[in-house]
């Protein structure tokens, strides 16, 4: 039976840790085009069908002040007007009816006609966020897409800029292949080493190549990858619980149950330690 994702709630921020957060690592996912793959592709997500739902569930007011706000972009005759109904739009379902997807995709579409390196920046690391504890496999894709296209906009204005390209890698790391696919985890990867062969102390980008490592199955690297991390960051939970996920993968129970036992010290959250008692008890 496999078993459940261990989440940490840490002072209010979830981290969805490795393994069995992104499923088997020895066996991708056969390639999309194969007829399996195909009957079991998710269901896209249709992002106007959520909204139209979600309005659906808004008291009278509040659907006419968001009818008018649409109909303001496709009356504005100038970028600076739709741009301007956009924001107010992502606002409004951020603040007032609190639904993140509507607020996402409108400050995705603000972002993309504004084409500033700050907005789009913005917008890709709130998709990013997202996708990472995102477990609707229809709704992850559309959040690595988006904000996989976010990063690629914001690196042609500054393609120098490490962080948007760790970002970027990010994204299909986490997202497009998080489900087994190697060549979308490979695309990570490669950006990923782009950073790291220029700076090999970008720990961003080491951390998520050791990501990369434990869902390719590569668990040596993995484990070299994350020590990097948590020598320079010997309180970065969430390395090391991968680190410790990372030699379960591998069948290394001493090293497993050493650092998950860091790992509770760390985290000090009855909860947390449970859900790590129970996985220790499972390692063969």
């Amino acid at each position: 039976m496999k078993k459940q994702p261990l989440i940490l709630i840490i002072s209010g921020l979830v981290v969805v840790l490795a393994l069995f957060f992104f499923g088997r690592t020895s066996e991708p996912k056969k390639p999309s085009g194969s007829p399996a793959a195909a009957a079991g592709s998710p269901k896209l997500f249709d992002i106007q069908s959520f909204i139209n739902n979600s309005k659906s569930t808004l008291p009278p007011s509040q659907v006419l002040y968001v009818t008018e706000l649409e109909n303001g972009i496709t009356r504005g005759d100038v970028p600076t007007q739709q741009i301007t109904a956009y924001n107010a739009l992502a606002n409004f379902w951020k603040d007032s009816a609190k639904v993140f997807e509507p607020y996402a995709y409108y400050l995705y579409q603000s972002s993309v006609l504004e084409n500033s390196e700050k907005n789009l920046t913005f917008a890709a690391q709130l998709f990013l966020d997202a996708l990472r504890a995102e477990h609707d496999d229809a709704k992850l894709d559309w959040e690595a897409t988006k904000a996989i296209e976010l990063f690629e906009k914001a690196l042609i204005l500054n393609p120098d800029n490490d962080e948007l390209r760790v970002g970027l890698g990010s994204c299909y790391v986490f997202g497009k292949g998080r489900g087994g696919d190697a060549q979308q985890t490979m695309k990570g990867i490669q950006e990923l080493l782009t950073v790291v062969k220029k700076d090999s102390n970008n720990l961003k980008a080491q951390f998520v190549l050791g990501v990369g490592g434990l869902v390719s199955g590569q668990h040596d690297k993995a484990i070299e990858r994350f020590t990097k991390v948590v020598t320079a960051q010997p309180d970065n939970l969430e390395a090391i619980a991968f680190m410790a996920d990372t030699y379960a993968a591998k069948g290394d129970k001493p090293n497993a149950v050493k650092w998950y036992n860091i790992s509770k010290r760390l985290a000090n959250s009855p909860s947390y330690s449970k859900e790590v008692d129970e996985r220790i008890k499972m390692l063969k």
